[in-house]
């Protein structure tokens, strides 16, 4: 699990490779990542938008932007959270993503909230110790 808290919102990441949905012998790589975004500050927050960068074991980063996450932009009370999982493909049998939410508080101030850097590594990647 990766972690990172911002202002009092504390995001939690939980990569896992889908074996069933890639075909390594053909370049597909599949990945989920669960997503848990805990506000434990004194204000409600709302998600508006995202940002991702996803890097593939080649060093291709892509950026992906959009409103919202899975199509809601959720409001966090204080002390409540949201979770959601999503997925990503790749065509190298590692990569590496991360990202920020931009988040509106209570009086429509904006902040980016930090998306902890999070590894997706198959059973295929090639691991070397420095």
């Amino acid at each position: 699990m990766y972690e990172a808290i911002t202002r009092g919102i504390r995001i939690r990441v939980t990569p896992q490779y889908l074996d069933d949905q890639s075909s390594p012998e053909e370049g597909q790589f599949y990945w989920a990542y669960t997503i848990d975004i805990a506000n434990e500050s004194e204000e409600t927050v709302q998600l508006r938008s995202r940002i991702w960068q996803i890097t593939d074991g080649m060093g291709q980063t892509e950026e992906v932007r959009g409103p919202g996450v899975v199509g809601e932009t959720p409001v966090i009370q204080p002390g409540s959270s949201f979770s959601y999982t999503s997925g990503c493909p790749l065509r190298t049998p590692s990569g590496i993503m991360v990202g920020s939410y931009q988040m509106a508080d209570a009086n429509g101030q904006l902040f980016d909230a930090e998306i902890p850097a999070f590894s997706l590594d198959s059973p295929f990647a090639l691991r070397s110790v420095n």
